[in-house]
This record gives structure tokens, C-alpha cells and sequence, in this order.
């Protein structure tokens, strides 16, 4: 009796770890598309409405199978990971160990530099740079470039689903100071930046993920002053835009893997 007891144990034991790597259908979960702002998560609400919500640490989760352009299809999960970098980093590394997918995806919106990017562009990042790091001991390039990710994206089939600008993003915990774009413009070839993407491809980066991230650019900072700064409805109006965008898309990238 008290083996079959233990056997019974066990399996349930089994069951359990099984499911926390399965989506709602028992199938392995594919990928997890990781959003951060808090407004971004508020459209992801409204796009998926009546949708039963778990909670992880971060905030709120869901499971979805979303059929492809080719008759297949993915099991997905969407994450809210929360903002900033610490939440970004944690929720991530979350997601990997708790599901272990093969693709990780952050949606998501930034701020551009006025006359050299438009307002709505998807940005695809090739490289992210967290450049808020300073450093009195030392050089502060040297700790800026251990945090840089070169994020690799020939796994792609072309032509993509969207028109994107790829090039590199810069993320800080701090939203864009005008008097600061002309030295990330200069430094780093940067044309936009954001609060987490530099921290969710360092790290997939470290636990070897494939990784895409897409954001769309919501407002303009210019070296006098941001469009949005006193008037965050601004990027709220338009971060609706960006995320329904990426979201309707979202099945066609889910099949760009080779």
C-alpha cells in the first residue's frame, strides 16, 4: 500500500512540474511574448478581452494558441514583466525557467529623437545598449559595454512582416533627457530609446534564447523638450496604436523561424 501511495505521489508530482512548462492545452509553450509599461499591458487587456488571467510575480499572465498564415500553430504566453529594467530582468529570466521556450518576444513602444526617426516607426533591435551606468571608480564605457547586446536575427525568414527599421536601442531607467541626445546619437548610433529592451537581451543573451524585439515609436523628444513630457495621454493615444499593430501581426512573426 505504501508503495502505490508513494507511486500516486509521484505522478502528481510529475504532473505538476509537466504543466508548469505546458500552456492550458498541455502543449510545451513555444514562446513568450514579454510586455512591460503598464500602459502597454492596459491595451493587451482590450485586445484580448474576457481572457482568464494567472498571477507570477510581475503581474498578470495568459496562455494563447494563435494559428499561423501556414496552417500550423504556437503556444504562446503573454507576460506582463513590468517596467524598468530590474522588473524586465527578473521577468524574463522567469519566463525562461518557468517555460523554457524557444522564442522570447517583447512588444512594446520607446521614444525617438525628433528629425531623425518618425513618430509610429517599429523599430526591429539589432542591439541594445543600457547606457545609464555610472561609474566613479573606473571607466563607465567599460561596464556600458559588458551590458551591450548583439542580438542575433539570422534566423529571420525574409521578408518580414512589418516595415522595421533595425538598428540599436538605448535603455535607461529614466525617460529620454533632451540635453542627452546628441552624446547617444554621437556615442552609440542610437535613434530612439526605452526603459527595458537592454535588459531583456542580456538576459536571453546569457541563457542562449532567441530573441526579437519590437517596438514602435509613440513620441518625439527633441533637445528642448519632449512631446509627451507633461502629457502622458500622448503616449498613452498612441501606444494603442503601436501595440494593436505589433499584436495582429504577431501570428506572421511567430512563423518567421527557419
Amino acid at each position: 500500500m505504501a508503495q502505490k501511495i508513494f507511486g500516486w505521489i509521484l505522478i502528481s508530482l510529475l504532473i505538476c512540474a509537466a504543466s508548469a512548462y505546458a500552456g492550458q492545452s498541455g502543449a510545451p509553450v513555444q514562446a513568450v511574448v514579454l510586455v512591460s509599461a503598464d500602459a502597454e499591458w492596459a491595451v493587451v487587456k482590450t485586445l484580448f478581452p474576457g481572457q482568464r488571467c494567472e498571477k507570477s510575480p510581475f503581474g498578470e499572465y495568459f496562455f494563447r494558441r494563435f494559428d499561423l498564415p501556414d496552417k500550423t500553430s504556437r503556444s504562446v504566453v503573454i507576460l506582463q514583466g513590468g517596467w524598468g529594467k530590474t522588473r524586465a530582468a527578473a521577468s524574463t529570466q522567469f519566463a525562461i525557467d518557468r517555460w523554457n521556450p524557444g522564442l522570447l518576444i517583447n512588444l512594446g513602444t520607446c521614444g525617438g529623437f525628433e528629425g531623425v526617426i518618425q513618430r509610429g516607426t517599429i523599430i526591429l533591435a539589432a542591439k541594445t545598449v543600457i547606457y545609464d551606468i555610472i561609474e566613479r571608480m573606473g571607466d563607465a564605457e567599460e561596464a556600458i559595454k559588458d551590458y551591450t547586446t548583439e542580438i542575433d536575427l539570422n534566423w529571420l525568414k525574409r521578408p518580414l512582416p512589418l516595415p522595421v527599421l533595425e538598428t540599436v536601442l538605448v535603455s535607461a531607467d529614466q525617460d529620454i533627457d533632451p540635453k542627452a541626445i546628441a552624446v547617444l546619437r554621437a556615442k552609440y548610433g542610437a535613434v530612439a530609446a526605452d526603459w527595458e529592451s537592454g535588459a531583456i537581451a542580456f538576459v536571453a543573451r546569457r541563457n542562449a534564447k532567441r530573441l526579437l524585439i519590437l517596438r514602435g515609436v509613440t513620441d518625439l523628444v527633441r533637445e528642448t523638450g519632449g512631446e509627451a513630457y507633461g502629457n502622458i495621454e500622448v503616449f498613452r493615444k498612441n501606444s494603442e496604436t503601436i501595440m494593436k499593430a505589433l499584436f495582429d501581426t504577431l501570428p506572421a512573426w511567430l512563423r518567421t523561424e527557419k
